[in-house]
């Protein structure tokens, strides 16, 4: 009957009851581990490695040298099967010792050899400079046009003399540049047996598993272990086709991840999930530490009335003020086959079929994880307050399990590029909203109608306003209607003396405070194929004579 047993120990846990009881000194088996699975956290990974043995009955130690160094020793935990009972008992992960090469006479005989080539080079340098010197001194003692009475002789032996010596010259000097290029050779073979000839050190960790089999049998351990080196970011691809007037539109949103790790370790042939559960932020929120408001401490005394130094020192210790206690900072946000998911109640999962090979620092790679087809709102929006230009936007309900994660979204438009942008998170049954660039088609004109700054009051002067109207034309050039959102400000008053009024020239808005923003106010209006409409917005703000307002954007 074949039986199934799981250990999930970490490094320090005693051995179990079997193991503990087993005579003698267990078996140290060499094993050999390859990585299988894989899932990608925004912040981290975990790794699972599998490792197959030939176990004998009794106690064994299986010690596998292949574990990247990075790694979380604490996260370490191994689950088997095998084909009889069989107990896991202590896990341990340390880096192995560093040993020096089994080589090493044969490495120190190679180095004492070629010093002594190196010296007999050095006398082969220091003959052709001495042969070098000998010709120049003959060429400046014995001048080749004199003879031995100072006569002149022929000026063939002039040439015959100017070559021997030029000869002479070159020889050396040819013999030296090869013996110098030889040491450097030699050098370079001298400092690589060197580095060999040292004990390296270990660049991957060593990992002990103690086991005990009731009777011979073969093993197969999955160990699981954490990485930080790694992370996964949310990329998408919006595809928008408007199909003018004869279709409904369509949009196609496709979701990637975008892998990068540089854990020491290849992924290569493996099975591949990343998921949304962010490892690096704990498993509590923060505590926060009472915020006290209080008076400030009374002022220092003035130097001149404090008494000796010792009194000035204690006095001013005495009225030192106390730093507030501060709350605690909130935690800081952290940023082609298709996948599976799997969504659980706290976190989304996806799993790509197949395998998937991915390198240390093999830099990022992109994979497809799922495409959606949507049927979106179309909508031309524009702020001539800022900017006069209209843009298409796209609107759609998430309506998928799986959480839309923020992240950068390249954005095409009929098949055309027109941009990149950022995608906010959106649960689901919430609205996600994508812009797709500018719509030349729809020109918006804001013009200043009346702007009057003065008093108010019918005798005397009790008040100061500010009176302005504004009109926004917005015409439709394309052949099919469209609808047209305009924004525009309404002042917001903070001070109930300051009195912020919409006047009733102004088009019934479709909204006020849009998305909650004070003074955001919006109208949606229908234009039909080369259609104009006009918007009339118009505000009053009211403030006591005596004071000075300033109207400018918050924050």
């Amino acid at each position: 009957m074949t039986m199934r047993n799981k250990g999930l120990l970490a490094t320090g846990v005693v051995l179990s009851a079997a193991l503990a009881a087993g005579p003698g000194l267990a078996a140290n088996l060499d094993a050999t581990s390859t990585v299988d699975a894989v899932t990608v956290y925004p912040d981290g990974a975990t790794v699972t490695r599998v490792i197959a043995l030939d176990l004998p009955a009794g106690d064994s130690t299986a010690i596998a040298k292949d574990f990247p160094l990075g790694f979380d020793a604490a996260s370490l935990r191994v689950e088997g099967d095998a084909g009889a009972k069989l107990t896991i008992g202590t896990v341990d992960a340390k880096p192995p010792r560093a040993a020096p090469p089994v080589n090493l006479p044969e490495i120190d005989k190679r180095i004492e050899a070629l010093k002594d080539e190196r010296a007999n080079l050095d006398g082969a340098i220091a003959a052709a400079l001495a042969r070098k010197k000998f010709a120049e001194r003959f060429a400046e003692a014995s001048p080749a046009g004199l003879g031995e009475k100072g006569e002149a002789r022929p000026i063939a032996e002039w040439r015959s003399a100017f070559a021997a010596v030029a000869e002479e010259v070159g020889q050396a000097d040819a013999a030296i540049r090869d013996a110098e290029r030889k040491q450097r050779e030699i050098d370079r073979e001298v400092t690589r047996l060197q580095a060999d000839r040292a004990a390296k050190p270990p660049s991957k960790m060593e990992v002990q598993i103690e086991l005990s089999a009731a009777a011979a049998t073969k093993a197969r351990l999955r160990v699981t272990y954490a990485v930080r080196n790694a992370r996964w970011v949310p990329l998408y691809d919006a595809r928008l086709d408007t199909s003018a007037k004869d279709r409904k539109p369509t949009l196609e949103l496709v979701r990637r991840a975008e892998i990068q790790q540089s854990t020491g370790e290849d992924w290569s042939d493996v099975a591949l999930s990343v998921s949304t559960v962010r490892t690096g932020r704990g498993g509590s929120a923060p505590e926060l530490r009472t915020v006290i408001a209080q008076y400030p401490p009374p002022p220092a005394p003035p130097m001149a009335q404090l008494g000796t130094l010792a009194d000035k020192t204690a006095r001013l210790r005495a009225v030192e003020p106390q730093a507030p206690v501060a709350a605690a900072p909130e935690a800081k946000r952290a940023e082609e086959r298709e996948t599976a998911v799997e969504i659980g109640a706290y976190q989304t999962a996806f799993r790509l079929p197949g395998r998937v090979s991915i390198g240390t620092n093999d830099g990022a790679k992109s994979l497809r994880i799922s495409t959606a087809a949507i049927t979106p709102e179309l909508i031309i929006r524009a702020a001539p307050v800022a900017d006069p230009t209209a843009y298409l936007e796209a609107s759609f309900t998430q309506g998928e399990d799986a959480p839309l994660l923020p992240g950068k979204v390249s954005i095409y438009r009929d098949g055309m590029f027109v941009g990149s942008s950022r995608l906010a998170t959106a649960g689901k049954d919430e609205t996600v909203r994508l812009g797709f660039g500018a719509d030349d088609k729809v020109k918006v004109e804001r013009s200043v109608i009346k702007r009057n700054e003065g008093s108010a009051g019918l005798i005397v002067t009790t008040a100061k306003i500010d009176e302005r109207a504004f009109k926004t034309t917005v015409r439709n050039a394309h052949d099919f209607p469209v609808k047209v959102a305009i924004q525009d400000q309404l002042p917001v008053s903070e001070n109930e003396e300051i009195v912020v009024e919409m006047l009733p020239s102004t088009t019934p808005p479709t909204a006020t405070n849009v998305r909650d923003r004070r003074g955001v106010t919006e109208w949606v209006v229908d234009a039909k194929p080369g259609e104009t409409k006009d918007i009339s917005f118009a505000w009053r703000v009211r403030w006591p004579k005596d004071k000075t307002i300033v109207i400018q954007p918050s924050g």
